[in-house]
C-alpha cells in the first residue's frame, strides 16, 4: 500500500534560538513521501539565514509579514498539497527518525486523525515533564469538555476534514481547529498511536494572557457544546486545575 504524502508545516517569526532543531527533527525522519512547509512572519532576528541554510530540507518556503500565528497557519494549510497535514512549530521536535514512520505505519493507514502524546522539554533539549493533561484512550468530541486533553502538535490530520484555524481567537484558535477535526471525522477513524508525537519546549503564558486563553476557550466551548455544559465543565476544570496545584506544591 502506497504511504500517503504527509505535509508537515513549521510557522515562524524571530525564531532563530529554536528554528534549526525543529527542522532538523523534520530532515531526520526516515519517512520519505512528506512535504515540509516553512511559513516564517518575515523574521528579522537572523530566522531567514538559518531557514535558507537549511532549504535542502524544505519542500516549500514562504517569509512574508502576515496577522500573527494562526494566518500562518491558514497560509500553510493553503499550499500543503498532502493527504495528511501535521503541524511542528518553531521550538517543537519530533523525537524519533522513525516517528513519522512508526505512526504511519502501512497496516493503519486510512485514519482520519492520528494522535498521541507530547513531552515537554527545557533549551537543551532535554524532557523535563510530561504534559499536565493526559491523552484519552478514546478520542471524540466529549473529551475536550475537559480542556485540550490532545495538542495539534500530537495530532496528524486528513486534510480534507481539517478546517482553517478561526482568527477570531488570538490563543485558542487550536483548541477549536483540532475539536472541529474531531467533529467533522469518522469517530471510528480516529487512532492513538500510543506514541510520543512531539517535544515541546517549557514555558507558559501570563497571568493576563492565561485568562484571555480561558476566556477563547469558554467561548468556543458554548459554542460546540452550549452554554450550561461549558459553564459546568469550566468550573470542573478550575477546581481540578487548583487541585494539581494544590498537589504539585505538596509534593516539593
Amino acid at each position: 500500500m502506497k504511504q500517503p504524502l504527509v505535509s508537515v508545516i513549521t510557522v515562524c517569526y524571530n525564531a532563530k534560538d529554536v528554528i534549526e532543531p525543529t527542522i532538523s527533527s523534520v530532515r531526520k525522519q526516515t519517512y520519505r513521501n512528506l512535504e515540509y512547509i516553512v511559513i516564517d512572519g518575515d523574521s528579522t532576528d537572523g530566522t531567514k539565514e538559518i531557514i535558507e541554510q537549511n532549504r535542502d530540507a524544505i519542500t516549500k518556503y514562504v517569509s512574508e509579514k502576515d496577522n500573527g500565528l494562526y494566518y500562518a497557519m491558514n497560509k500553510g494549510l493553503d499550499m500543503a498539497e498532502g493527504e495528511y497535514v501535521w503541524f511542528i512549530n518553531a521550538g517543537d521536535r519530533i523525537p524519533h527518525s522513525n516517528t513519522l514512520e512508526k505512526i504511519m505505519d502501512s497496516s493503519l493507514l486510512e485514519q482520519d486523525i492520528y494522535y498521541g502524546r507530547t513531552k515537554i522539554i527545557n533549551k537543551k533539549g532535554e524532557v523535563i515533564a510530561n504534559r499536565r493533561l493526559k491523552e484519552p484512550e478514546v478520542l471524540d468530541k466529549n473529551s475536550f469538555r475537559w480542556g485540550m486533553l490532545v495538542c495539534h502538535q500530537a495530532a496528524i490530520v486528513r486534510r480534507s476534514i481539517a478546517p482553517y484555524y478561526n482568527t477570531k481567537y488570538k490563543i485558542d484558535a487550536d483548541f477549536e481547529w483540532l475539536l472541529t477535526s474531531i467533529e467533522n471525522s469518522n469517530p471510528t477513524l480516529i487512532r492513538h498511536s500510543k506514541r510520543t508525537y512531539c517535544y515541546f519546549l517549557e514555558g507558559g503564558f501570563s497571568k493576563q494572557r492565561m485568562w484571555q486563553a480561558n476566556t477563547e476557550r469558554y467561548k468556543i466551548m458554548i459554542k460546540h457544546y452550549g452554554f450550561l455544559s461549558a459553564t459546568c465543565y469550566n468550573i470542573l476544570m478550575t477546581f481540578r486545575y487548583i487541585k494539581d496545584r494544590f498537589n504539585k506544591v505538596s509534593m516539593t
